[in-house]
């Protein structure tokens, strides 16, 4: 797994850098759509740099005619906005728990978790005093 600090400095690394041809748009935009297989570096990635830096990346994409790299960076960014949607939603802030236009399963309504008693039950034989 990758740390958000080694992703912190690798980005930096490649925004900062002026010995390459490859612009530094081009780096968070495959940055992007990289980590967006693995749900760590994902995350770090947001903390890291944001989706406005990648909202950026892709216009200054799209200004040079790079239209395939901007595509990749639209891609991605439509990925973590799909994944702060589910978040929101398992955290129960998001309106509607819709993602990507599908209702969520309600087959087992919208309250299937119920709290159990207060006192433990252990399943070793030993009183519930314990």
């Amino acid at each position: 797994m990758v740390s958000t600090v080694t992703v912190k400095r690798a980005l930096a690394a490649l925004a900062t850098r002026t010995d390459t041809a490859r612009r530094p748009y081009a780096a968070v935009i495959d940055e992007a759509d990289a980590a967006r297989g693995d749900l760590r570096r994902a995350a770090g990635f947001v903390d890291a740099v944001g989706l406005d830096r990648l909202v950026e990346a892709i216009s200054n994409a799209e200004r040079d005619g790079r239209e395939a790299r901007a595509q990749r960076g639209r891609d991605a960014l439509a990925a973590y906005r799909r994944f702060q949607a589910a978040a929101a939603d398992e955290r129960g802030t998001a309106g509607t728990g819709r993602v990507d236009g599908v209702a969520p399963d309600t087959t087992m309504g919208a309250d299937h978790f119920h709290s159990g008693p207060g006192t433990t039950k252990p399943g070793n034989g030993q009183g519930s005093n314990r």
